[in-house]
This record gives structure tokens, C-alpha cells and sequence, in this order.
């Protein structure tokens, strides 16, 4: 059980979560949590729970709330916390792992003590921030507490985020530190060094018009609402920008702990003067053939390594392991000689389907990487989805592919088409004498002067409407094998850290569901802990595995972001459908006979679609079936949003 104080106050036991109601003990509960290990004067309670005007019945009341605290901790199991009568007031035991206010600041605290690792501070960081949770004490109304408390944690919180974008800058991460800039300094327009973080951001990335008009806004609210001008060094960083000047290296101070309380400085003012090497936009580079040899196939990560949006040359994926038949038998067809046919002969199409983070992205990009030396003329990514998930258009994606690839050259070209929507995104492009399917003869509509094409599809759908009418060869994923999750972690963290707990990386592979992304999560994790035992990480992670697969630092690189992208690409009727098959009996899944009229029934035609939205395997004539973290990801949504509210 774990007390919860940094958004609604709460009682928390894994996924089912208890949001205490306002009320006085609710007030009497935050006090005590507020200073837990410490006495807290019966004065300072009795103000925290009726304010600065108090009944005179207040110290027999505080009695009675005190009561009916210790009640409803027996109620829910609370062990490992008590409120203890101590001469004065009273005092609440409490550790990192029963309140989150103090993993808090202990995660803060050891950040403080990576100064030396920035990525390991960052990732700590991220680790305490990630548990703020809303609104701070919502559900609390005392006014003596939010006037007195909440301002001071506030700023705790407020301190860690600017280390956090300090972090990001001296990393060159800008864009990451930008996403969180942009709803730190709506959220606090008066705190400058959010907006002069902003202002550096937007210049280091090359957007020095947005940069400029930044410092304008921030300089229009000083003046119209506060009266005063801009700091020192917000003045000093827009005369640089003007000035078109390089900032140099970004270097954060580091951070300082004094008398047990870490304080997170803020990084120096920007550098002197140093030219005018103002930043500029990468050139467009149309990719090369490698000359290096191909790495065997015996490493898969789940997930991809992250690439730009738009059209790019195919990046190298770390730690890549398993799927050696697979890669194998992509490769193979790939490297076949072309079939003979016309001139306008469609390209050769490869499709990689399955499941949400089941690897397709990775498998397609360590084949082109494998298969370099058949295609000369390049070897390119094509993302055809948006950050946003909204999915590209063809004219678009064609006009780019043309840019990347140039003048025709010799020999062939290989593109991957990565997380197609559906196949009418697609089929235009493989059309001969459209799109980038065109002959070198049509010069009309998108890309028609380019080399033979081989074509590689990933997707989450089955996209059997496209293999229909213009043929090609499906590769559908499915989860690990033991051996082949177990291979993962060896080739990233180590033969000596996994042989020396051989059963607890099976049990940990186990947790994961043999789920490459879920394993690639894991890995990361566990890389960034390297004195972490895989026993203890397993013993961890049991508790609650949907929770703790996820990036802090990278939050889109979750188990249940993951599934909640793909669900929420679905019908809303599909996603009801899919609930109901998730949350009832297995033998929803197998039971052909039942018809929607029927209790639960999900007609087969429904689940033929989910099917092919990667969400069920198999199918008719055997079962269906559904991977086990799907599962309790969608029921432990369901239960999140039917969360009780209980009166105290």
C-alpha cells in the first residue's frame, strides 16, 4: 500500500487506487503525510484541518479524526504506516516506498549525486517526476495547507523540471526539452528561466524566428502585468540571437545538496560571443550503399531507433536479436533476381505485420541493412504516420521520396514504408505510373524517374486488400520464444550480469510476455541500474508490470502507450468489441456459436477484425487469442476509470 500526496490524496495498492473524499480526516491524513517521520504539533493539525478559526471541541475532534484514520487503514491493509500519539501531537511513519513525496526526494536527492552522468541524473529525474500525478492535494480543503505546503512543494517540483530541460540542452536533446518547455511556460508565464530554456531550445534547433518571437511575448507580459523588464540574462540571450551568434556547448550547473535537501540550479547565462555560425538546417543527403560488412542476424530490439519524421536513410537497430529465420527469409526474397515482366512491372512488395511493438520496425530495418550491398541506389525509411499518428498523404510522401533519391542511378533502390494506416494509403504508391511506382518514362504525379523499387510494409493491419491486388509476400510477427527473449538479454545487458541470474532473466522475460518491446523497456531500464540485481528487478517488476514498463524520460516508449496508440487508432464499436473480449472468459475468444444477441458475444466478423488490426492472433478455423499484457492492460484501463471515490 502506498500513500499518495502528489496530485489527489490517495490510497494506492498497484493498478486499484482509493481518491479519498474531502473531508476533515482527509485534511487531518495530508497534514501527518506532509511531515511524516516527524511530530507534528496538535496546534499545527488542528489549524491544518479546521483552519486559523477552530471549534472549541477541536482537540477531542482531532481525536476522532485520528480514530477513524486508523480505521480506514485496517480497512484497506495499510502495514508499514501508523499514526502514533507522541508527546504534543502525533506522528506518521512513512518510507520512499509507502509515500511518494519521499521517493521523491530521495530520487532527487541520488540525481543529485549522478552529476557526472547526465544521462543517469536525467533518468532519475524523470523517475521523480513521474510521480506528480495532477493537481497537488485536489481533493484536500485546507486552507492553512494549501497556503503554507503546497506552494513550497511546488517549487520543489518546479526545480527538478529545470534541471530536467537544463539536462536536455547540455545533452543537445532540444527538441525533447522543447515538448516540455511549451507547457511550463504557459503553465508559469512568470517564471523566466522556463521561457529563456524556451527561447534556447527554439535558437539551438534553428528556429530563430520562433526564438525572437518568444522573447517578444515573454517581454509584453513582464511589462503589461508585472511592470518590469526582462532578467539580465533573458536580454543578454535575445541580443545573441539577433546577433546570429553561436551559443557554445550548453553546460548545466551542477546540482548541490545542502543539509539533506538537494537544490537544482539553473544553467549559467548563455556563452559569450563566440562568431556568427548562426544554426542551420542538415542538408538533404541522399544515402549511400555501405561498404562495410553486413552484421550477422543475430540480434531483436523492439523498438526502432528513432528517426526523424519524413524520409530518411535507414538507421542501424541496436542490440538486435532473434528473428534470424525471419530476417533470413526477407532477405533472401529481396535479393531474388526481379521476375520478368513489363516495363511497368509493380515492385517487389515485402509486408511485416503484427501487433503493436511486436518489432516489425526493426526487423524491416535491420534486413535493408543486411541486404545493403543489393541496392546501390539507397536505402530509404519512409515514415507514413505523423508524430500525431494522423497518417501522411500520398502526394507528400512521394515528392519526398523523389528529393531523397535524386536522378536515377544503377541498379535498385529500397524503401520501407514504416506503420502504414491502411492499404489506400499505400496502393497508390505501388501503382505503376503513379506515385513511386511510376516507369522512368512517366513523369507525371510524384516520383516517376527513379530506379527499380523493392518495397517493404509495416504495418499493424493484415492489409490483405493490398497483397489481393498487387501481390506480394506477408511476414507476420508474433511474440519471443523463451530462447529468443532470453537472447535479447544477454546481447544487452551482458553475458556476465544475465548468466549470473540465469532463472531470474527467464522469470523477468516471463513478466515481459516474451513481448519485444516490453523486453526492450526492460533492457533499458535495467541499463541505466547496472548494480540493480535481476532478482530484486524481478521482484519489482511482478508487482505491477504494466506500471513499470515505461521510459520516464521518453514517456511514448511505455507498454501502455503503446497499446493506448493502437486502440485508439480502432472504431469506437471495434474498441467496445475488444474491451468486452479482453475483460470476459477466454471462451469469448474461441466460441464461434455465440451471436451478438448473446450476453458478451462478439460476432466472428468482428474478430476477424480486430485480427487484422494486430490486436488477436490466429483465428478462424483455430481460436483466437489475445497476448496477456493486451489483456491486462485493458482491464487495468477499465479499473483506472472506474476508480471508487471513498468517503473517509
Amino acid at each position: 500500500m502506498r500513500f499518495r500526496l502528489l496530485g489527489p490524496l490517495a490510497l494506492a495498492d498497484g493498478p486499484d487506487t482509493v481518491v479519498l473524499q474531502p473531508s476533515k480526516p482527509a485534511n487531518l491524513l495530508a497534514a501527518l503525510l506532509l511531515h511524516a517521520n516527524s511530530t507534528v504539533s496538535a496546534e499545527y493539525l488542528q489549524r491544518a484541518v479546521w483552519g486559523e478559526e477552530q471549534p472549541a471541541t477541536a482537540r477531542a475532534a482531532l481525536q476522532t479524526c485520528v480514530l477513524r484514520l486508523r480505521r480506514l487503514f485496517a480497512k484497506h491493509g495499510v502495514t508499514g504506516a501508523s499514526i502514533e500519539a507522541v508527546p504534543g501531537g502525533y506522528r506518521i511513519t512513512a518510507a520512499p516506498h509507502t509515500l511518494d513525496l519521499l521517493g521523491f526526494r530521495e530520487q532527487v536527492r541520488r540525481a543529485a549525486g549522478l552529476d557526472r552522468d547526465p544521462e543517469a541524473e536525467l533518468c532519475a529525474l524523470r523517475d521523480a517526476l513521474s510521480l506528480w500525478q495532477g493537481s497537488l492535494l485536489a481533493n484536500v480543503r485546507s486552507v492553512v495547507l494549501h497556503r503554507d505546503e503546497v506552494p513550497r512543494l511546488a517549487e520543489e517540483r518546479l526545480r527538478a523540471v529545470e534541471r530536467v530541460c537544463d539536462l536536455l540542452l547540455g545533452l543537445g536533446r532540444c527538441g525533447e526539452a522543447l515538448v516540455d518547455l511549451w507547457t511550463a511556460t504557459r503553465v508559469y508565464p512568470g517564471h523566466e528561466r522556463f521561457h529563456e530554456q524556451l527561447i534556447e531550445a527554439l535558437y539551438r534547433s534553428g528556429r530563430q524566428s520562433q526564438a525572437l518571437a518568444e522573447y517578444r511575448r515573454v517581454k509584453g507580459f513582464l511589462l503589461e502585468e508585472l511592470g518590469v523588464d526582462p532578467s539580465p540574462s533573458l536580454r543578454r540571450l535575445e541580443l545573441s540571437i539577433l546577433r546570429g551568434e553561436d551559443l557554445g556547448a550548453a553546460a548545466p550547473a551542477s546540482p548541490r545538496v545542502i543539509q539533506g535537501e538537494t537544490v537544482l540550479p539553473a544553467a549559467p547565462p548563455p556563452a559569450a560571443p563566440a562568431g556568427v555560425t548562426a544554426p542551420t538546417a542538415p542538408a538533404a543527403v541522399t544515402p549511400a550503399a555501405p561498404t562495410a560488412p553486413a552484421a550477422p542476424p543475430a540480434a531483436a530490439a523492439a523498438f526502432a531507433p528513432a528517426a526523424a519524421p519524413g524520409t530518411g536513410p535507414v538507421p542501424a537497430v541496436p542490440h538486435f536479436t532473434g528473428r534470424a529465420a525471419e530476417a533470413a527469409a526477407m532477405a533472401a526474397r529481396l535479393t531474388a533476381p526481379p521476375a520478368p515482366g513489363p516495363e511497368d512491372h509493380r515492385p517487389l512488395t515485402v509486408l511485416v505485420s503484427g501487433a503493436p511493438g511486436i518489432g516489425k520496425s526493426a526487423l524491416a530495418q535491420h534486413v535493408a541493412r543486411l541486404v545493403r550491398d543489393a541496392f546501390p541506389a539507397g536505402r530509404l525509411l519512409v515514415r507514413m504516420t505523423r508524430a500525431d499518428g494522423e497518417p501522411r498523404t500520398v502526394d507528400e510522401v512521394a515528392a519526398e521520396v523523389a528529393a531523397a533519391l535524386g536522378e536515377p542511378g544503377e541498379g535498385r533502390a529500397l524503401l520501407i514504408l514504416d506503420d502504414v494506416v491502411d492499404a489506400d494509403q499505400v496502393r497508390p504508391l505501388l501503382t505503376p505510373g503513379v506515385g513511386i511506382a511510376g516507369p522512368p518514362a512517366a513523369s507525371a504525379g510524384g516520383f516517376a524517374a527513379g530506379p527499380d523499387l523493392a518495397v517493404v510494409v509495416t504495418s499493424r493491419m493484415g492489409l490483405g486488400g493490398l497483397i489481393a491486388t498487387h501481390g506480394g509476400w506477408v511476414q507476420r510477427l508474433t511474440a519471443f520464444t523463451e530462447a529468443e527473449s532470453y537472447a535479447l538479454l544477454l546481447a544487452a545487458l551482458g553475458a556476465e550480469r544475465v548468466e549470473a541470474e540465469p532463472r531470474a532473466a527467464r522469470r523477468l522475460a516471463a513478466l515481459c510476455g516474451h513481448f519485444p518491446a516490453a523486453l526492450r523497456i526492460l533492457t533499458a531500464r535495467l541499463l541505466t541500474r547496472p548494480g540493480l540485481r535481476l532478482t530484486d528487478a524481478a521482484d519489482w517488476l511482478g508487482d505491477d508490470p504494466l506500471a513499470r514498463l515505461t521510459l520516464t524520460d521518453s514517456p511514448e516508449l511505455s507498454v501502455t502507450g503503446l497499446f493506448d496508440r493502437a486502440l485508439g487508432r480502432l472504431d469506437p464499436r471495434l474498441s467496445e468489441a475488444f474491451e468486452r473480449l479482453a475483460q470476459g472468459p477466454p471462451e469469448l475468444l474461441a466460441d464461434r456459436d455465440r451471436g451478438p444477441e448473446d450476453e458478451g458475444g462478439v460476432p466472428e466478423a468482428v474478430r476477424e477484425r480486430l485480427a487484422d488490426a494486430g490486436l488477436l492472433e490466429d483465428g478462424p478455423p483455430g481460436p483466437y487469442r489475445m497476448h496477456d499484457l493486451l489483456r491486462a492492460h485493458v482491464r487495468r484501463t477499465a479499473r483506472i476509470r472506474d476508480c471508487r471515490t471513498e468517503k473517509v
